[in-house]
């Protein structure tokens, strides 16, 4: 996937493809706004980000569809850009019209796993947590939704984070003693150094049989 298109407006289905009663189409990027304004019945423009608006999307003369629009604004949401969703009815024939509307107008499909993307280039989520999306996506356990839930919400970033911190002071220490070897000062005795050692050593096997999971 090319980071040069990061900044395009993008837009999906983000509901599953098929006939339903609600279907939730969802467009990023800076024209987000401004596209939805051109094909949405109420003006959008200066509405507070996080809000619903009821209303027609607009296909020149005709009604394609009765909807809700929901606002977020960058970067207080999913990818840290102005993000739409609308929720329109769950017809395959409305979801096909209402995305041709919106790359009409200027936005473009977006690529597999591109929301995504994007979030962990804004930097709203690290690569484990953007990885996790995709695993509780497809849980089909309890086990599985509380392991995905667990790393989606900075779970195992944090014990990495941990473990990074644990080997700096390890070898903050051991440089230390190494500056000052020759005149006769310590900045830690063995028995810190040991058990330093022993819950780095505890916390990477942790992670290592974890791994199954």
């Amino acid at each position: 996937m090319s980071f040069k298109n990061q900044e395009d407006t993008i837009c999906a289905l983000s509901t599953a493809n098929g006939v339903g009663a609600i279907s939730l189409i969802r467009l990023s990027g800076g024209k987000a706004f401004s596209i939805t304004q051109s094909i949405f019945s109420k003006s959008i423009e200066n509405a507070a980000s996080h809000t619903a608006h009821y209303g027609k999307i607009l296909k020149g003369d005709h009604i394609l569809d009765e909807v809700v629009v929901t606002l977020f604004k960058g970067p207080h949401s999913f990818t840290g850009q102005d993000t739409v969703e609308i929720a329109c009815h769950g017809s395959q024939y409305i979801q096909s019209e209402l995305l041709k509307l919106l790359i009409s107008k200027g936005a473009r499909m977006a690529q597999a796993g591109e929301f995504s993307l994007r979030a962990f280039m804004n930097g709203k989520m690290d690569l484990s947590q953007t990885e996790a999306v995709a695993d509780l996506i497809a849980a089909n356990s309890s086990a599985a939704h509380r392991l995905a839930m667990h790393q989606m919400r900075g779970g195992f970033s944090k014990e990495i984070s941990e473990l990074r911190q644990g080997l700096m002071d390890f070898a903050s220490l051991v440089e230390l003693e190494l500056d000052f070897s020759q005149e006769d000062v310590e900045f830690a005795d063995r028995t810190q150094l040991k058990e330093l050692v022993s819950q780095v050593k505890a916390k990477v096997t942790s992670l290592c049989q974890s791994f199954q999971y």
